[in-house]
């Protein structure tokens, strides 16, 4: 499949506005929360989806591999000691993290560790054969921008893949949401984030989408570019 945006333009890149919209400050300041209690929290909900995620980088071709929204590293040790990681995140503190992790568990295929806004790295186009966002699109401020800048770094041919909750479409799990929605900022994530904030009517039709046990609020997507 084509690129929807041709490397080095600047076209504009509609953006998703939910009910209560984050901006960096308040990314950076949820995480600055968290960060000492994530794993805790957070690692053993969302570990299906990252075995999941990594596991299909780990059969998939390509060498250069980028983690977006590394965080406290909970991915790294779980990836083939022949790909080339390199992670990014906003969070200093989650990186701090990360470091310690690759450092303890002598990671050594973990190539670098950056802090970095995912939607406008320092990366030259065709950087990686992978790139890998878990549980990152319902955090940035403006998701299709952060899946542009996926796209201008991974070579042709390449893959993409993202891990994530989306919103539901009816029923009470879509009450639930809407409901927390207005905690967005507190959180540091959009309770309510839909697949269609960040994947235009184009990448809905061409992108391969699985469920994530045990429960299925996580889905994983792949989409080849």
């Amino acid at each position: 499949m084509n690129h929807m945006l041709p490397k080095n333009t600047t076209a504009p890149v509609e953006q998703f506005v939910p009910i209560a919209a984050l901006d960096s400050a308040s990314i950076v300041a949820a995480y600055r929360r968290w960060a000492n209690v994530y794993d805790t929290v957070f690692g053993g909900v969302s570990s299906w989806g990252r075995r999941r995620a990594v596991s299909m980088v780990n059969r998939l071709p390509g060498t250069d591999v980028l983690e977006v929204g590394v965080g406290t590293g909970l991915a790294l040790p779980h990836y083939n000691r022949d790909k080339r990681i390199t992670g990014i995140d906003l969070s200093a503190e989650m990186l701090r993290k990360a470091r310690e992790r690759t450092r303890r568990d002598g990671l050594s295929h973990v190539k670098a560790l950056h802090e970095m806004d995912a939607e406008a790295t320092n990366f030259a186009d065709d950087s990686f054969d992978i790139a890998v966002a878990m549980f990152v699109a319902s955090v940035v401020p403006n998701p299709r921008r952060l899946l542009a800048e996926m796209r201008r770094l991974v070579r042709p041919g390449g893959n993409i893949l993202m891990v994530n909750h989306f919103a539901a479409a009816k029923g009470p799990r879509w009450w639930l949401e809407r409901a927390m929605a207005p905690a967005s900022r507190r959180l540091g994530w959009h309770p309510d984030f839909a697949m269609d904030g960040i994947f235009s009517p184009e990448d809905l039709a061409h992108i391969e989408a699985e469920s994530v046990p045990p429960v299925g609020i996580f889905t994983l997507v792949r989409l080849r570019t």
